[in-house]
């Protein structure tokens, strides 16, 4: 079959070339195209090429921009000469891309591949329509050559004072048409002259391989250590933020995200700056566990309780799958220039974020055990991704991903880990539930009021230990500490200070000091006596020296206090804000409802809506064999479909011409005979509608039913009853 087009060239492919196209270039069959002149419009779209552009590396680039150059049809042997004879082991990687075709007599860039490469593609400028002697060039005057050696490597655009009034060197060059004017004030290299004063190249430099990525080398088992400590770290600092927010939500900004205030306070809580401490929220909002509720409130999800149950390898690939797939970018939180970015908030999202991380994890791979230089690793980055859509690859980009990679314990300090490239690799992650720090089930309380934790606590202990404790530092030790603020939360849960005198005798390795008892006494013993409820809200207490306290406290006033009796007030907010309020003052309340219930109990709170993990914006996934397989039968069955079709409407056309205008009842004897003797035969009928137009269908006849005939009309695919009176005539396809 003769290519006179891309779609022809694409019918010409075989399955193995078409799977191919499709697995380097998934958009293409999202959704599938019905028929190959549809997957010809798709592929040759600029928004399609310049996905497929985009996933050039450097030599890849240039080798294309080379075909781009290059008058049509082209040669392999034209392409060598321009850029290497090793672009002749490009090529048919571009071919499989369908980013060149082949032709009748060589090679053709698609429809729009120029446009999508820019104007001034290897800074070359327009081809010119005049005859040119470059053998001239060598006689050139020296301000013509100056002129020329400005304008050689691009761009190729030169500005004058006045076209009419040039320099000596300009004139020259513009009588031997060597520049091109192209407005009053501006003038062109044209491409030839170009290429000729460049030597017969096209790039001043070819990239044909990769710089290498240079580094630090790294002891392989210094790297696992290192990274099983930073998976164990971030399970830790998930598992805590979502606790944190399970009895204390933040409110979600009217915009979308979490505010300042509240993002230097979860860091606080973490231990981590609030870059980290963002990080860790987005990547528990990108794993379902965390999310906004309709009332605007940021609370963890019922996976969050499914999450605890699971070993640690399988909570660790939870987080990083979808890490990785993310358009999400937590680095951008805290940027000077985007000081209105927030954490959790919709514009996180950078359709380049999910290609730069599999690149610079792919990168790591390439150099085990060892650390790399982060210029080398950028450079190496724009080999392989020299597209310049989006603005380029961004540096920032990089660093982040290798942060994170970090945190995450993909990489230990700074070298790829085992744990990092069996996930790559698809493989089981049972080694990190071997490497991982066995649990304690136990603490050491010393006399200050803290506790030492000699190790990742088991899940019941670390839990209580949160409630009625604070973190004050962490590392491979964490140590709590208790105070008023910690029992009373404690107490707020629903433990009894003997509970919590119970709970610590029994984990303590140490004795439980004297003035830690006499702390849980003393608190226990206040709290509760001061109750708030509703009215709006109202305040009692059995002792009326607290309640004479409270109504004598200027701090108070906002509350708009009134004492009702000598145990009971009552005041204009509600029971939340009034407990807040006191508590903020010292005082020690606890809330009960109208029947004068103490309202202690655990209060972890879990969002009542499902998760909602934020969309992926960024590049089609790689379909796998199957989806590729089933994309083939689908575009081939919708080829034959549209072949058939069209052959039967040059058919039904020329039939149509010479239907012969037949009486209803001669028309009816003739459908007869058809249904009698060739009932599977399709026929071509004329059919004049209610204003006497004849239009011309397609049918397979069923039967003669009552002056009507019932048939499937291949239009719509639906059986329809036609009026014999008003058949024109008929024909066999």
């Amino acid at each position: 079959m003769e290519t006179r087009s891309f779609a022809d060239y694409l019918r010409s492919l075989d399955d193995a070339a078409l799977i191919s196209l499709f697995a380097h270039r998934p958009d293409l069959i999202s959704p599938v195209p019905p028929d190959v002149a549809s997957l010809a419009i798709r592929a040759t779209s600029a928004p399609s090429l310049a996905r497929a552009v985009d996933a050039l590396n450097a030599w890849q680039l240039q080798v294309l921009e080379a075909c781009a150059v290059t008058p049509e049809p082209f040669t392999e042997k034209v392409i060598s000469a321009l850029t290497d004879k090793a672009a002749l082991f490009v090529i048919p990687g571009l071919l499989e891309r369908g980013l060149i075709f082949t032709g009748k007599d060589g090679y053709y860039v698609p429809t729009n591949l120029r446009e999508v490469l820019g104007n001034e593609i290897a800074g070359l400028g327009p081809e010119t329509m005049a005859k040119l002697s470059l053998k001239k060039l060598e006689d050139a005057p020296p301000a013509s050559k100056k002129v020329l050696d400005a304008m050689v490597w691009g761009p190729p655009r030169g500005s004058v004072s006045d076209i009419k009034k040039p320099s000596v060197g300009v004139e020259w060059l513009l009588k031997e048409n060597f520049l091109i004017p192209f407005n009053q004030k501006t003038v062109l290299l044209p491409r030839e002259v170009a290429i000729h004063l460049r030597g017969g190249k096209i790039h001043r430099e070819l990239l044909t391989s990769s710089p290498a990525i240079v580094g630090e080398n790294r002891d392989e088992k210094n790297i696992s250590l290192a990274a099983i400590a930073n998976i164990s770290t971030v399970l830790r600092w998930v598992e805590e933020l979502l606790n944190f927010w399970a009895q204390e939500p933040a409110d979600a900004l009217r915009s979308g995200g979490l505010g300042i205030r509240d993002l230097k306070e979860i860091s606080l809580h973490l231990g981590v700056d609030e870059s980290c401490a963002a990080f860790v929220m987005e990547l528990a909002y990108i794993s379902g566990l965390l999310t906004i509720d309709p009332d605007d409130r940021i609370l963890p999800t019922t996976n969050f309780d499914i999450w605890l149950t699971l070993s640690p390898s399988e909570k660790w690939q939870r987080l990083v799958a979808p890490w990785l797939t993310t358009s999400r970018l937590s680095g951008l939180v805290g940027k000077v220039e985007n000081k209105n970015i927030a954490p959790l908030g919709p514009e996180l999202d950078r359709a380049a974020a999910a290609s730069t991380r599999t690149l610079t994890l792919k990168l790591l791979q390439e150099i085990p055990n060892c650390e790399p230089n982060f210029e080398s690793i950028y450079k190496a980055a724009l080999w392989h991704r020299p597209s310049k859509r989006y603005g380029g690859l961004q540096g920032d980009y990089i660093a982040w991903a290798l942060r994170e990679a970090e945190w995450l314990g993909i990489t230990g300090q700074g070298a790829l880990s085992k744990y990092g490239a069996e996930l790559l690799d698809g493989a089981e992650l049972d080694s990190i539930n071997q490497d991982m720090p066995k649990t304690v089930d136990h603490i050491l309380i010393q006399s200050d009021h803290t506790a030492i934790a000699p190790g990742p606590l088991e899940h019941e202990v670390a839990q209580v230990l949160a409630i009625i404790a604070d973190i004050e530092s962490r590392g491979g030790a964490t140590v709590y500490r208790f105070s008023e603020a910690t029992i009373r939360r404690g107490l707020d849960h629903g433990k009894t200070g003997d509970e919590i005198k119970i709970f610590l005798t029994k984990t303590s390795k140490t004795p439980v000091p004297q003035p830690l008892e006499y702390l849980i006494t003393d608190v226990a013993k206040k709290h509760g006596k001061l109750r708030v409820g509703s009215t709006s809200s109202f305040i009692r207490s059995e002792d009326p020296s607290i309640i004479t306290q409270i109504m004598n406290d200027k701090r108070l006033d906002v509350l708009s206090l009134r004492q009702i009796s000598t145990d009971v007030i009552i005041c204009n907010m509600d029971s939340a804000d009034s407990i807040s309020l006191l508590r903020s003052c010292g005082y020690l309340p606890a809330g009960e409802d109208s029947r004068g219930t103490l309202l202690s109990g655990p209060r972890i709170m879990r969002a009542q809506s499902k998760a909602r993990p934020p969309r992926i914006i960024g590049e089609v996934e790689v379909p796998d064999e199957i989806q590729l397989q089933g994309a083939l039968r689908a575009l081939r069955t919708g080829e034959k479909s549209t072949h058939k079709q069209s052959t039967l409407r040059n058919i039904a056309s020329n039939a149509l011409g010479s239907l012969p205008r037949t009486t209803a009842n001669e028309t009816l004897e003739m459908l007869s005979d058809f249904l009698q003797n060739q009932p599977t035969k399709s026929l071509s009928i004329g059919y004049a509608d209610n204003n006497g137009l004849v239009s011309h269908r397609i049918i397979d006849p069923l039967k003669l039913s009552a002056g009507s005939l019932m048939a499937r009309d291949h239009a719509t695919g639906e059986i329809t009853s036609f009026r014999i009176a008003r058949i024109t005539g008929v024909a066999a396809l």
